[in-house]
């Protein structure tokens, strides 16, 4: 990024460093995670103004790694939805560039490498069975119905709804209704995992669950992730990477490296470590919120 300053390093475990500058359907660095150094994301002063003249995004820069699990945090309005669409071609830039795989983002559907949108709610049809509803892209893609059922197949597997294949949406929990969006997104077999607050309509106890299952299926899959949420808790967990945003405009503040080991458990989340990650993200948050504030007088 450019314009660095106000380095910090915690104590051994923790780095957060300030910048001046202040995104489909569908689905570390730790210990044993073996991670490359080629860009899988790249966005390049990239800015987003609405016709009405709000300015939701000054220009950001940030580079994300094949393999990385960045996590984009910050207060409501700061812009983190619209830098994801913004990555994922669901919207476009006013100004700078975006690449995926050093390709536009125009171009890099056409690539070998994939990507997949996992949004807020589940997005299933209501009418169609779980194994319908994940069979979807590959139905729109025109793969052959016996390919395309053994990948759901596999898929369903994975997230543990194997039994479900043939349930409708209305039978299931709010959290097997994400984990049925999240199949969806990999059957695709994508490479880059963007996931728009998935998790934060559901309960303590299903999100944990639901968080532990995903670095699973990062670790297994060897995915790209950039994930929202407003949880410091989750960002901590999940993360190798924290990326802190602010609004009005919406902007890049700090980043913050989470380097613990994987698997990450439950018993992480009451560890010396985690409580340090999680006050260095809340001290940032509030000056995030701070500057929020400041900027709407």
């Amino acid at each position: 990024m450019s314009d660095m300053s106000d380095v910090r390093v915690g104590t051994g475990t923790g780095t957060g460093t300030g910048t001046g500058t202040g995104i489909g359907i569908g689905i570390g660095i730790g210990a044993g995670i073996d991670i490359h150094t080629a860009a899988a994301i790249e966005v390049l002063s990239a800015e987003k103004t609405y016709p009405d003249g709000t300015r939701a995004l000054q220009p950001v820069d940030l580079r994300i790694e094949e393999g990385e699990f960045v996590t984009l945090l910050g207060p409501s309005g700061c812009g983190k939805s619209t830098l994801l669409k913004m990555i994922a071609g669901l919207l476009a830039p006013s100004d700078g560039r975006l690449l995926l795989w050093r390709k536009p983002v125009s171009l890099a559907q056409a690539s070998a490498q994939k990507l997949a949108f996992v949004f807020q709610s589940p997005t299933l049809m209501p009418w169609a069975s779980v194994q319908a509803n994940v069979r979807l892209p590959l139905d729109l893609a025109g793969m052959s119905r016996a390919e395309a059922d053994a990948r759901v197949a596999e898929v369903l597997k994975l997230v543990g709804l194997a039994r479900f294949a043939n349930a409708l949406p209305r039978a299931l929990s709010g959290g097997m209704q994400m984990r049925v969006s999240i199949a969806r997104g990999l059957v695709t077999q994508p490479q880059l995992l963007l996931m728009d607050e998935p998790f934060g309509a559901l309960d303590e106890i299903t999100r944990h669950k639901l968080d532990a299952d995903l670095l699973e299926l990062w670790t297994a899959k060897k995915l790209t992730v950039v994930f929202v949420t407003h949880s410091i808790h989750e960002a901590v967990f999940l993360s190798t990477r924290v990326v802190m945003m602010a609004a009005r405009p919406g902007r890049v503040i700090e980043e913050f490296r989470i380097d613990e080991p994987h698997p990450r458990t439950a018993e992480f989340m009451v560890s010396p470590q985690f409580s340090h990650h999680a006050r260095l993200l809340q001290t940032s948050l509030l000056r995030a919120s701070v500057d929020t504030t400041e900027a709407a007088l």
